[in-house]
């Protein structure tokens, strides 16, 4: 007895110790916005399986948990309210909940995937922004919890979000944090002063899709890149001005996966519809996307793809879905995995691993490389589908279930 309680404390205090030393993982796929992980420390060998740390009642919704300041913020849904939630990374406590009403009628085509929220949070500056399902765009204080601002956007649009609901994720930039909000029958997005709610610069070129907007530099100029309903559009950070559009759609106005930026081409796809890269360009004073390669054979539907060592490895639908890796340069398809590995995967690059996590409940560890799938492990995290993208925090990895959520060690 005293040997098993002797262990279980080192196993405690290896969780606070790795806790207080665990750089942020503050927002939507890392501090990037790209699936790079900077934050987590492999095993030099994979165990049989992983020790979970901690689980708790979340909630409902695939929001991603975010990590900063040693830690956890969750949104999620709690009966019709949306609540954040703060719990301690170490131990899975609860500092705090704030919640507030948000009834939401769901689209029958959707009744599958909840009631939300999907959007994941953005936390810098000691704020945390969240964007619910039905629109509510609002900023907590991150160590209180306390509702700094809100705006809900019902008297500005007819509809407040798409029509499976908002799940773009907030991007701080500064001292302004911007979000695209309405719905299929308008929408803008909208920079906000971060500490106030006070509006810097509006677009109202295109309602929202589904996809999260991402910031790049190409030459000394910095594009705030999304997809929106129609089209791919990049606009200026700093005051909103259009800088390039790219016509796009996928049925059923899908737009979902975030666009990748890899120096100054751009990656993109969508549901049926080929991968695509294409060069961020400027002549006569215009800014332009000049097509590089386009590969029709690994589609993308919900899953954002990852780049690294001149390699972008993705999930395709195809197949019951598959993972995949192009060359960057060419756009050949370099590998496919085995079919059937769910309908989603949420990818990130550790090292040279690439860590996913899927719609079976499972954590994929697969080893970085050109010539085949290479798979080392596949763990059991969750007892339902997972849809949420997973945190990193030192030697952990936090994973969103349907209802709950879990810190894993290794």
């Amino acid at each position: 007895m005293r040997s098993m309680l002797g262990s279980a404390a080192l196993a405690g205090c290896l969780v606070m110790t790795l806790a207080a030393q665990s750089p942020d993982w503050n927002q939507w796929r890392g501090p990037a916005r790209d699936g790079v992980v900077r934050s987590f420390t492999p095993p030099a060998i994979w165990p049989e399986r992983p020790a979970q740390a901690w689980s708790v009642d979340a909630g409902i919704g695939h929001s991603s948990p975010i990590v900063s300041g040693g830690r956890v913020f969750l949104f999620s849904r709690v009966g019709e309210q949306e609540a954040l939630t703060a719990y301690d990374l170490a131990t899975g406590k609860q500092n705090w909940r704030q919640a507030y009403e948000a009834p939401y009628q769901m689209n029958p085509a959707a009744t599958g995937h909840g009631k939300g929220p999907k959007s994941t949070p953005a936390v810098d500056g000691g704020r945390v922004h969240a964007l619910g399902i039905s629109g509510i765009l609002t900023t907590f204080d991150a160590a209180s919890g306390r509702v700094v601002w809100q705006h809900d956007f019902k008297k500005e649009f007819r509809q407040t979000s798409p029509d499976f609901g908002a799940s773009m994720s907030p991007i701080v930039d500064g001292v302004q944090v911007i979000a695209h909000v309405g719905g299929a029958a308008g929408g803008a997005i909208i920079a906000f002063d971060a500490a106030s709610g006070a509006r810097r610069w509006t677009w109202k070129g295109d309602g929202p899709a589904y996809a999260s907007p991402v910031i790049a530099t190409v030459g000394a100029t910095r594009h705030l890149v999304t997809q929106t309903q129609s089209d791919i559009v990049a606009l200026s950070p700093r005051d909103g001005r259009e800088l390039w559009r790219q016509p796009f759609t996928t049925d059923y106005d899908q737009n979902i996966v975030t666009p990748l930026v890899i120096g100054d081409v751009l990656v993109y796809g969508g549901l049926q519809k080929p991968m695509v890269a294409a060069r961020i360009t400027r002549a006569g004073g215009a800014w332009k996307l000049v097509e590089v390669w386009r590969n029709p054979d690994v589609p993308m539907y919900m899953s954002s793809p990852v780049a690294s060592g001149g390699v972008i490895y993705g999930f395709t639908q195809r197949n019951r879905g598959q993972f995949f890796a192009l060359d960057a340069a060419s756009g050949r398809t370099l590998w496919t995995s085995p079919p059937r590995q769910g309908d989603n995967a949420s990818l990130a690059v550790a090292g040279d691993l690439i860590l996913a996590t899927t719609t079976e409940g499972a954590l994929v560890v697969m080893r970085q490389g050109s010539t085949a799938y290479q798979l080392i492990r596949t763990y059991t995290v969750a007892q339902s589908a997972v849809w949420a993208h997973p945190a990193f925090a030192a030697r952990g990895i936090l994973v969103k279930g349907a209802d709950k959520l879990s810190f894993w060690t290794f």
